[in-house]
């Protein structure tokens, strides 16, 4: 493990490596981080934003390139994940939030092995009834399989949270394929209802 001090985003949203991430920079103390982590050339952590406190793991973001500036110092960036982190002390002496952080790295075979032939017949059937016309895309940069699926599909902040926090590809699989096989019958359900009532006026 690698232990850093890195500037802190709390956000409403789970980041997984090798996850695109664009962000509208407006509020003066994230302008003030993105212009210190563009300068030093250093990377910035996410974290999902929760009441009383952000989640205890996250994942560090790179940023690839600023899209748009505005006259008044906002900014249009686009962020790519890099590697998980634990949050192990959270300062507040300046305008954002700073974390020391432990990376979490993990052996990069098992990250890229292909999705069991199950968790991938319901991948494809979940991504079709989420409403998507074309089947799904593949994974792109070596990016594991279990975040790729959650990256695409519509899961709560919590599930993709709990996925965020495994410590192994096989794990995540694992849990994903549990979750679809729960999820699936459900959303079908859901979906012949909503299609029944908008034939009849009733469901």
């Amino acid at each position: 493990m690698s232990t850093e001090l890195l500037p802190l985003f709390p956000l409403e949203v789970v980041l997984f490596p090798g996850m695109p991430l664009p962000l509208h920079i407006f509020e003066p103390r994230y302008k003030l981080m993105i212009a210190h982590c563009r300068e030093q050339q250093q990377e910035f952590g996410v974290v999902l934003s929760r009441k009383h406190k952000p989640a205890q793991v996250g994942c560090s973001a790179e940023i690839l390139k600023v899209i748009k500036e505005y006259p008044d110092g906002r900014l249009d960036i686009l962020a790519v994940g890099q590697n998980r982190f634990r949050l192990l002390q959270v300062f507040e002496d300046l305008p954002y939030l700073q974390g020391r952080v432990d990376f979490l790295f993990e052996d990069t075979m098992d990250e890229v092995a292909p999705a069991p032939v199950r968790l991938s017949e319901l991948f494809q059937q979940a991504f079709l009834l989420a409403g998507n016309d074309a089947g799904p895309p593949q994974p792109q940069g070596g990016m594991p399989w279990s975040f790729h699926i959650a990256m695409l599909l519509p899961l709560t902040l919590e599930i993709k949270q709990g996925l965020l926090e495994l410590e192994s590809e096989g794990e995540r699989q694992r849990r994903l394929e549990s979750y679809l096989e729960e999820w699936l019958p459900q959303a079908r359900r859901a979906a012949h209802l909503k299609e029944k009532a908008g034939g009849n006026g009733h469901g």
